[in-house]
């Protein structure tokens, strides 16, 4: 495949230009926690204590410009926002899977332990609102 640019950028292969998309220490894992359900932006950063606040803004900005990532603002005080996977962040959903068990093989293989328990990320229950 010849070379191409896209917003300024060369790109040598498509491989190249879907990392620069998904790739990077944050944005499978944001996909990925997102996956099954809707999540406010405190219960993803809850699942992710190492990253900072600046960064993870940053992380859903580029998803969600990118299409991979809806975000729906509530008008409530304090303001409410909720994220969401697209069709394009669920189709990438499989890819991420497939990497991750790689990840997961390539760990057993040099001996690190993989047992569930350690691996699985705590993302938090919301509460419910008593009805009054």
């Amino acid at each position: 495949m010849p070379d191409f640019e896209y917003k300024g950028k060369v790109y040598y292969n498509p491989v190249e230009f879907a990392l620069d998309w998904i790739g990077g220490a944050w944005k499978m894992p944001v996909l990925w926690r997102l996956r099954e359900k809707t999540l406010r932006y405190s219960e993803i950063k809850k699942t992710l204590p190492h990253i900072s606040d600046k960064m993870l803004s940053q992380t859903l900005r580029e998803l969600e410009e990118n299409h991979f990532v809806n975000r729906e603002i509530f008008p409530v005080i304090p303001p409410k926002t909720e994220y969401t996977l697209t069709s394009r962040g669920k189709k990438v959903i499989p890819i991420i899977e497939h990497l991750r068990q790689f990840g997961l093989d390539c760990m057993k293989d040099v001996g690190i332990d993989t047992s569930k328990e350690k691996l699985k990320p705590k993302i938090p229950k919301r509460k419910k609102k008593l009805k009054l």
